[in-house]
């Protein structure tokens, strides 16, 4: 057993010398994405005054309000998102590469919120997966970071068993679950190590493994062979050398089939908006064709709570019912798979489950600087201990071999 743990222990240090810059690097971005979504939200609007024009004011339909958007912009809008606050702006998006705010009530543009925010985010987010890598780089650094999710998962495993005190007292598990005042140098890095370690092991898990879920395609697969499910079939992609498609001629071509698919949107959100009750915002996906179903989706969370939203497709001349996916409907391996994605950001228990896994990468960063600082003090007293031995084999040999002071210092130098 004090063998096997010995094993586990140097292993358990090899692997946060060499993961722990990386890991230094992913914590501290996860510090700072931890109200990613809030904060862009906050930032977005707070300079938006939305009120109503009077008292028994409502919202445009639909139809109305991307036709007055439609007047302002040279581009069609593909999707309008709409929240269930009274004084919040409705949401209107270009493709990924635009959004604008607008007045719900009257349609008055507002702004396209704060987009140093969002770059502000867009640059942790990059290091945060890809270390700052752009272009084709990123599958270097993505196949760097992926390598130390699986190191820190393999650290945060062998942690606990490391913490796990050989005798159980109440000193002991004291000295191993709270922090101690008065300590200094390696005792305070060691009791910090171990009770951080110890509050944070449980949600760093959780979130270290989600990171493995996404880092890698075999581990999302082996989420759904768990589930006794086959994994989805991987998505398609246009071949090497194939035209890009011309996206600017198909964004072109759909804005023109948008512009008639503004018909019966009015009857199709009121039909979205009676599906669900309590619903937080619809999101609606403008079809590229007059006569393509209409797609809405329905979320009763912020966002980032994957059983909380639904998708509805309705028949665009009927009306009717094309497809209804609630989250229950999912397969376990599907359900599985989603709250994987959003335990890792903690956004799938709402604003406490971010807290926590905030707190979490606070702490995987205090652990990684006590970790790295008590194995440079363990390999301090190493070279120290190896130096000693040598110059105690330098003092003995002198008197025999007959070396001069300078030699013998020399001698010495080198071995240092």
């Amino acid at each position: 057993m004090k063998r096997i743990r010995r094993i586990i222990f140097w292993c358990h240090l090899t692997a946060g010398v060499f993961a722990g810059i990386v890991i230094l690097v992913m914590s501290v971005t996860g510090v700072l994405l931890a109200y990613e979504r809030q904060i862009t939200y906050w930032a977005d609007t707070r300079g938006y005054n939305v009120a109503r024009p009077s008292p028994s004011s409502g919202r445009l339909p639909p139809e109305a309000l991307l036709a007055k958007v439609r007047e302002s912009q040279t581009a069609f809008p593909s999707a309008l998102t709409v929240r269930t606050d009274p004084e919040a702006p409705a949401q209107v998006s270009f493709g990924r590469e635009r959004t604008l705010y607008v007045n719900p009530y009257t349609g008055e543009g507002l702004g396209e919120g704060a987009p140093g925010v969002r770059a502000f985010f867009r640059k942790v987010t990059d290091w945060h997966r890809w270390l700052g890598a752009e272009g084709e780089s990123r599958a270097v650094g993505r196949a760097v970071t992926g390598a130390c999710n699986l190191a820190f998962l393999f650290i945060v495993g062998s942690g606990v068993y490391l913490w796990w005190p050989r005798k159980w007292s109440r000193s002991a598990v004291r000295g191993v679950t709270w922090f101690r005042r008065g300590l200094r140098g390696p005792a305070r890095d060691f009791n910090w190590h171990n009770t951080l370690g110890f509050w944070s092991a449980i949600p760093l898990f959780v979130v270290v493994l989600s990171s493995v879920v996404i880092s890698y395609t075999w581990a999302g697969n082996l989420v759904y062979r768990l589930a006794g499910e086959e994994p989805p079939a991987p998505r398609s992609s246009a071949p090497p050398g194939a035209p890009a498609g011309n996206a600017a001629q198909q964004r072109q071509e759909g804005a023109k089939a948008g512009e008639a698919s503004l018909d019966r949107l009015n009857l199709m959100w009121a039909r979205a908006e009676q599906q669900v009750e309590g619903w937080q915002s619809i999101s609606l996906q403008l079809p590229p064709k007059p006569d393509a179903p209409v797609t809405f989706t329905i979320d009763r969370g912020n966002g980032g709570q994957p059983q909380k939203r639904a998708q509805l497709t309705l028949d665009r001349k009927s009306g009717e019912v094309v497809r209804w996916e609630p989250f229950s409907s999912s397969s376990t391996g599907r359900r599985l798979r989603s709250y994987l994605r959003f335990a890792h950001t903690g956004e799938v228990a709402g604003v406490v489950g971010q807290t926590v896994a905030g707190l979490a990468s606070v702490g995987a960063v205090v652990l990684v600087l006590t970790g790295l600082s008590l194995a440079w003090r363990r390999f301090r007293a190493w070279a120290a201990k190896r130096l000693a031995g040598a110059s105690s084999a330098v003092g003995q040999a002198e008197p025999a071999l007959g070396l001069r002071d300078e030699q013998a210092e020399a001698l010495e130098s080198t071995v240092r």
